[in-house]
């Protein structure tokens, strides 16, 4: 089963992620708000994947992807970014994003997305 850490500031959007991702078998292993929290989750849990928002206060998911990155190299981060973001979708690539998703988005772009980057 894939393990997964939702990253996203607004507690709607973690919710939505983590039920669709439940409904499909995917086990949610936590949340962050903000990027400090991802990487501190991501060192304490240790996910296959990691679903991470770009904007978000205290620390970016750009950062966030860095910081994760710096962490454990190997990492499989999705980016989820809003409409408008393609800059910033180019930024987390660079960092080492595996793939990005854009918002709104349907339960089986996440869950197809999440399932590419896992047998990465």
């Amino acid at each position: 089963m894939t393990k997964v850490l939702i990253v996203d500031d607004a507690s709607f959007m973690r919710i939505s992620i983590r039920s669709m991702l439940e409904k499909d078998g995917f086990e949610v292993v936590g949340e962050a708000a903000d990027g400090l929290e991802a990487i501190s989750q991501y060192k304490t849990l240790q996910p296959d994947v990691v679903t991470m928002d770009i904007t978000m206060p205290n620390m970016t998911g750009i950062e966030a992807v860095k910081g994760i990155l710096e962490f454990d190299a190997k990492a499989k981060i999705l980016m989820v970014s809003a409409l408008g973001q393609e800059k910033f979708v180019r930024q987390s690539i660079l960092a080492g994003a595996k793939s990005f998703i854009v918002k709104p988005f349907k339960s089986e772009e996440l869950l197809d997305a999440i399932t590419k980057i896992a047998s990465i």
